[in-house]
């Protein structure tokens, strides 16, 4: 699972992976990357996104479909990252982040961009094995 927003380390929703096995940093060509304000939205595009990878469960993959509203809010995608690792990803619609800022560089700043506090806290499933 690719993650760039309130699910990698030291954000908010990290809990949800816990028991996942980080496999690292990476990037993702082919999107681009807005703030929403809480949190953000990646939707196809030609740019390059900055995350972290993880190992995931079945179970964790499930949970991490409830807490990202696949595929109502968010669509999971399954595309290679830069250095040809193939991975899950979250991905919004364009229509979607038409009024959000774009992050140009690609990354998601932690808190956020456009907001002073920090996105409320969603509650994790209890914790898996690595």
């Amino acid at each position: 699972m690719f993650v760039y927003g309130t699910l990698r380390r030291g954000e908010v929703n990290h809990p949800w992976l816990a028991g996942a096995c980080f496999e690292g940093e990476g990037q993702l060509p082919g999107a681009l990357l807005h703030d929403l304000g809480p949190f953000p939205m990646a939707v196809e595009g030609n740019g390059l996104i900055h995350g972290e990878v993880y190992g995931l469960s079945a179970r964790g993959l499930a949970d991490l479909d409830r807490l990202e509203g696949h595929p109502r809010l968010y669509r999971r995608r399954r595309l290679p990252l830069a250095d040809g690792r193939l991975v899950w990803v979250y991905l919004g619609r364009p229509r979607q982040v038409r009024h959000a800022p774009l992050l140009a560089a690609g990354r998601w700043l932690p808190g956020g961009l456009s907001r002073p506090g920090r996105s409320p806290r969603v509650e994790p499933p209890p914790a898996g094995d690595c």
